[in-house]
C-alpha cells in the first residue's frame, strides 16, 4: 500500500517556498502541495499541473515532453523551461527521486520566477543549500517508493499464483498484504495491457495488488480490488483504464468474501473483459453479473472454431450483422429493419441469404438459438 508522502512533499515545498507535486515514474500523482496564486491579478495555475491533479495522472504527451529533458536519467535537479504551447505556463525544477541507481518518481517544483537564481549545482558550482536539503528529502522519497515497489512485486507474484489456482496461494497472498486484504474483494481484468510484467504500482488505494498475465496472444492486467462500496470495484477499474498502458476494456468479477476463491473470480473478470470488448454496450467496465448470455459464451475456449453451419456466414459481415440484429430483436422484422435502417424487403432478402449460407431454418427455435449463440461467440 502507498504510504503517506504528503508530509515529505510539504517539507520540500516549505524549504523552497514553491508548490510541489510528487508523481511516480509513470507520472501517476502521489501527493501535491498547496498552490497560492497570490492576488487576483496573478496568472492562473499551470494547466499541466491542474490536469495532473484533477485526473490523478499526466497524459502520455506530457510525459513524453518532460522525459525529453532527460529526467529519467538525471541524478540531480533539472530546470525545465516554460512552454505555453505545451500547456507548461510556468517553469519547473524537477527533483528525481532515485534509489539504487533507478528513478522511482519525480518531485516537481513550480517556478513563477522566484527560483531563477537558485543554483542547482554542477561542475564547480555547489548547489544552493535549500536545493541540497530538498534533494535529501527526494532521496528519502525514492527509498520509500523502491521499498513499496518491492512489496508490490511480492504481492503481484502471490496474486499470479492465486489466480492460477496454486495450492496455498490465497494464504500466501493474505500474508503479503496483511490487514489491507480484510473484507470483500473482487478481481478486475484489463485488456490489453502494455505495461511491465508485474503490472506496476497499484494506481489507487482500493487496488491491493496487480500482475500481468498472458491470455492467448495478448497481455492482460489482473488487479485485486478491495470492495468497500457497491461502486468501488467499478471506480477502481476506471482508474486502471486511465493508465497509458491500458486498453479500452475492463472486466469485474463477482465479489468474494476472502482470498480463497480467486481462480474462478479471475475467470469471471477475464470473461467479462472479453465480453465488454466484444459488445461495447457492456463496457467500458463490464461486470460478470450483468453479462447475460455472455456468461455462458465466455466459458468457451478462447479462439474456439466457429460452428460449421455458421462459418460460411461469418465471411459476409453485412449478412452476419443483419442476422444478429434480427435475433437480438426477438425475430421482429419491423424492429430489426428499423435498427438496421433498411427496408423490410431488404431485411427479408438478407435473411433468405442467411438461410441459404447456413442451411438453418430461421423459423425453428433450435436453429435460431444455434445461430444467435454462434454469432455472439464469434465476437469473442
Amino acid at each position: 500500500m502507498r504510504g503517506d508522502y504528503q508530509p515529505l512533499v510539504d517539507e520540500i515545498s516549505a524549504v523552497l517556498a514553491a508548490p510541489a507535486t510528487l508523481e511516480d515514474r509513470d507520472f501517476g500523482l502521489i501527493a501535491f502541495g498547496e498552490h497560492d496564486t497570490g492576488d487576483d491579478d496573478a496568472p492562473l495555475m499551470d494547466p499541466v499541473r491542474t490536469r495532473s491533479i484533477l485526473r490523478r495522472r499526466s497524459t502520455a504527451a506530457v510525459r513524453s515532453w518532460f522525459e525529453a529533458f532527460g529526467i529519467a536519467r538525471a541524478t540531480g535537479p533539472l530546470r525545465i523551461p516554460p512552454d505555453p504551447a505545451a500547456g507548461v505556463i510556468r517553469g519547473r525544477i524537477c527533483l528525481p527521486a532515485r534509489h539504487g541507481g533507478v528513478v522511482q518518481g519525480y518531485v516537481w517544483l513550480l517556478d513563477d520566477g522566484h527560483l531563477a537564481d537558485v543554483e542547482l549545482g554542477g561542475p564547480g558550482a555547489p548547489a544552493d543549500p535549500r536545493i541540497a536539503e530538498a534533494m535529501e528529502t527526494a532521496t528519502r522519497i525514492g527509498a520509500l517508493l523502491a521499498a513499496e515497489a518491492r512489496a508490490d512485486a511480492e504481492a503481484g507474484a502471490r496474486l499470479r499464483d492465486a489466480v492460477g489456482g496454486a495450492p496455498g496461494a490465497g494464504a500466501a497472498l493474505r500474508a503479503a498484504l496483511g490487514a489491507a486484504a480484510d473484507g470483500p474483494v473482487a478481481l478486475v481484468a484489463v485488456l490489453p495491457w502494455a505495461g511491465e510484467e508485474d503490472g506496476g504500482h497499484p494506481p489507487a488505494s482500493a487496488v491491493l495488488a496487480t500482475c500481468a498475465l498472458r491470455d492467448v496472444s495478448e497481455t492482460v492486467l489482473a488487479a485485486l480490488v478491495r470492495v468497500r462500496t457497491a461502486a468501488g470495484a467499478e471506480q477502481a477499474a476506471l482508474r486502471l483504464l486511465e493508465s497509458p498502458r491500458s486498453g479500452p476494456t475492463a472486466g469485474v468479477s463477482d465479489t468474494r468474501r476472502d482470498l480463497g476463491g480467486l481462480a474462478p473470480a479471475w475467470r469471471e473478470a477475464l470473461g467479462a473483459a472479453r465480453a465488454g470488448r466484444a459488445e461495447p454496450a457492456l463496457g467500458p467496465v463490464a461486470h460478470w453479473a450483468r453479462l447475460g448470455p455472455y456468461r455462458l459464451l465466455t466459458g468457451l475456449p478462447a479462439g474456439a472454431a466457429a460452428d460449421p453451419a455458421v462459418r460460411p456466414l461469418l465471411a459476409h459481415a453485412e449478412l452476419a450483422r443483419t442476422a444478429e440484429v434480427f435475433l437480438d430483436c426477438a425475430g421482429q422484422a419491423g424492429r430489426a429493419a428499423a435498427a438496421l435502417a433498411i427496408h423490410r424487403q431488404t431485411l427479408y432478402y438478407r435473411l433468405r441469404r442467411v438461410a441459404e449460407l447456413t442451411g438453418l431454418d430461421l423459423d425453428d427455435g433450435g436453429d435460431r438459438l444455434l445461430l444467435h449463440m454462434a454469432l455472439k461467440a464469434a465476437r469473442l
